[in-house]
C-alpha cells in the first residue's frame, strides 16, 4: 500500500485534466494551508510536492497517482489578497467547476490551519461538499505548532463554525513535521480504495 506515487500533470482548465481517470482524492482548503506538506510528509517523499513559502503559488489542478489505484488531486488555494481580483475569480470557478463536475471524487480532505478560526471561505466550502453529498473530513493542519490549551480552542472553533461535526469522526488532527494524523488518514484510503 503507498508504494508507487508519481506527480502526473497540471490542468490549468477542466480540458487539461488526465484522460486516464481514476478514483479521486481531493484537497481543498485556503492558500498556505499545508496542502503541498501533507502530500510530501504522507507519503514520505520531500519533492513529490512543490512547497512554496508564497501563499497562492499553486495556480493549477495537480495530479497524482497513488498505486495506479486513485489520484490525490490538490486543488488551488483559495481567499490569497495578493493575487488579483480576476485571478481569484478563475481559481474560484475552476475549483468549484472542477467539484461539482468530477464523478470520480471519492472523499474530500478540507484543510484548515488549526491556528486560525475557519472562514466564511470555508464555510462555502463544507456546503458546497455537502449539498454535492461528497464524503468529507476536515484535517487540522500544523497541529505540532499549538499547545494542548490552543489545540482545544481550535476544536471548539470548529465546533462553533460547523455545529453539525462528529470531531470524532470527521475531524483528524495531523502534522507534516510529527506525523501525527498520518495513521488515521492511511486507514480512512485504505477503506476506501484497497
Amino acid at each position: 500500500m503507498f508504494e508507487k506515487q508519481q506527480f502526473i500533470k497540471s490542468a490549468f482548465n477542466l480540458s487539461e485534466i488526465p484522460k486516464c481517470r481514476l478514483p479521486e482524492v481531493i484537497l481543498c482548503g485556503r492558500s498556505n494551508v499545508g496542502k503541498s506538506s501533507f502530500i510530501n510528509s504522507f507519503f514520505n517523499k520531500k519533492d513529490l510536492a512543490k512547497v512554496s513559502s508564497t501563499p497562492g503559488k499553486t495556480r493549477s489542478i495537480n495530479f497524482y497517482e497513488i498505486d495506479s489505484k486513485f489520484y490525490i488531486v490538490d486543488l488551488p488555494g483559495y481567499g490569497y489578497a495578493k493575487t488579483s481580483k480576476a485571478e481569484r475569480a478563475h481559481w474560484s470557478k475552476l475549483i468549484g467547476e472542477f467539484i461539482t463536475k468530477s464523478s470520480y471524487v471519492r472523499l474530500a480532505i478540507h484543510f484548515i490551519d488549526s491556528r486560525h478560526k475557519p472562514t466564511d471561505l470555508d464555510h462555502h466550502l463544507n456546503k458546497l461538499l455537502q449539498d454535492l453529498n461528497i464524503p468529507h473530513i476536515i484535517l487540522l493542519s500544523k497541529v505540532d505548532k499549538l499547545k494542548q490549551s490552543e489545540q482545544n480552542l481550535a476544536r471548539k472553533n470548529l465546533k462553533q463554525f460547523f455545529p453539525g461535526i462528529d470531531l470524532n469522526s470527521n475531524v483528524v488532527y495531523y502534522s507534516s513535521v510529527k506525523l501525527r494524523g498520518k495513521k488515521e488518514i492511511a486507514k480512512l484510503f485504505e477503506e476506501i480504495f484497497y
